[in-house]
């Protein structure tokens, strides 16, 4: 079956009740994907039946819905281990999303192995969840944030890389994907690089995971953190992969219900993994919608998504391309379906404010990564960003309403 075919797109888009409505008078065009995707029938109506039928506090509980419970949280745990292709259930830890699950690391990891004249090295175009964490960690430890520069389309130069990568650096933060420009970074190369030297490397997987499979143990990444709510599940969730070794040489990040084998006030033992970095009531019913999510994209398959979405990347920059005074932000030659512009002598935010009153939600602003608008001296930029269920007729509806912008201006 063709991606492509009309019917079958049709098909996908009846999955998603929020699509079939409309923004003043205009029907709804929705491509701010990469801040959030919208969420099939199949995630909504599990979410209601968990509640209206299961719901209980997980793991604590002997009594049958709470049981229950537990049984699917644990179920989605293994989901998830097979989507990423871990080697245990030990290694996928749930959290809150990808900044939560960053932070977890920056302060485990850094407390225990990152000292004074330590370096970490992360990259220009990271989101400001991989930057703030591992700055608080150099303020707090006296250590050094390297920064692996990228070029005027929006490319890592990976011989800086190179460059920077030494005997200091105690671990490497990097995006797979770019959530600005849609660069798709070489994380595998980088991997390699620095595993040469024993380094350590988190990938956040927040603009990735929804895109195209991804393999932990091919990659042989040593953490990997991504949203649920990218994914087509739940706000409010995330998860952590690391590697059993090294998460069981980290020391937990808060304590409470649930990360505890004994309490005494003399001395706390802790559980094992994975609850050991999950405290308190963790969000189950999150997770159980995760485990929904990506059964829902598995279904479907990641082959007939990658193929469709690349044809509407391309078709967008060729057609967004067309339009005088449009500017692209972001011409790396492996991207994903994000496309980042601005247009001469309209600010984004205002030319953002008439596509919503034309029906078309896109973002605009600095997209959380204020460096990659420093490099290129802009103050912000207007982002399409799409998933499986946009239409090629969507496109071309972008393209005329921002003509029209400009007709305006």
């Amino acid at each position: 079956m063709m991606f492509t075919n009309k019917q079958f797109t049709n098909k996908i888009r009846a999955d998603f009740p929020i699509l079939n409505q409309e923004i003043y008078c205009k029907p709804l065009i929705y491509l701010d994907n990469g801040a959030t995707t919208q969420k099939p029938k199949q995630v909504i109506d599990a979410v209601s039946k968990f509640y209206s039928e299961t719901n209980s506090n997980i793991h604590r509980g002997v009594h049958f819905l709470s049981e229950k419970s537990t049984l699917h949280y644990e179920n989605a745990r293994e989901t998830v281990r097979q989507f990423v292709n871990a080697n245990s259930t030990k290694e996928i830890i749930f959290t809150k999303g990808t900044t939560d699950a960053i932070n977890l690391i920056a302060n485990t990891f850094g407390e225990k192995y990152i000292k004074e004249g330590d370096e970490i090295l992360i990259s220009e175009m990271e989101h400001h969840s991989n930057i703030v964490p591992w700055q608080m960690v150099c303020e707090r430890k006296n250590a050094t944030l390297k920064i692996i520069p990228f070029n005027d389309k929006g490319e890592l130069i990976f011989e800086e890389f190179e460059k920077l990568l030494s005997k200091k650096t105690k671990i490497v933060a990097v995006t797979h994907i770019s959530n600005s420009l849609g660069t798709i970074n070489p994380i595998k190369k980088i991997i390699e690089k620095a595993h040469k030297l024993n380094v350590p490397v988190l990938i956040d997987a927040a603009q990735s995971i929804q895109h195209f499979k991804t393999d932990v143990q091919e990659l042989d990444c040593d953490f990997l953190v991504f949203s649920g709510h990218k994914i087509y599940a739940e706000t409010g969730i995330g998860i952590l992969y690391g590697k059993e070794k090294l998460l069981e040489a980290l020391p937990p990040y808060q304590g409470g219900g649930d990360m505890i084998k004994t309490v005494d006030f003399e001395k706390t033992t802790y559980a094992d993994l994975p609850l050991k970095y999950e405290a308190g009531t963790s969000n189950y019913v999150g997770a159980i919608s995760l485990g929904v999510a990506i059964d829902y994209l598995q279904d479907i398959g990641f082959d007939d998504i990658i193929k469709y979405e690349k044809e509407l990347l391309d078709y967008a920059t060729k057609k967004l391309s067309s339009i005088k005074g449009l500017r692209l932000i972001g011409t790396a030659k492996n991207k994903a379906s994000v496309i980042s512009f601005i247009l001469e002598n309209i600010h984004n935010y205002d030319a953002g404010t008439l596509l919503d009153k034309m029906g078309i939600a896109v973002r605009t602003g600095t997209h959380c990564c204020q460096p990659v608008m420093k490099h290129f001296g802009i103050a912000g930029t207007i982002r399409a960003s799409f998933a499986f269920y946009n239409t090629f007729e969507e496109i071309d509806k972008l393209h005329d309403a921002i003509i029209r912008i400009q007709k305006l201006f």
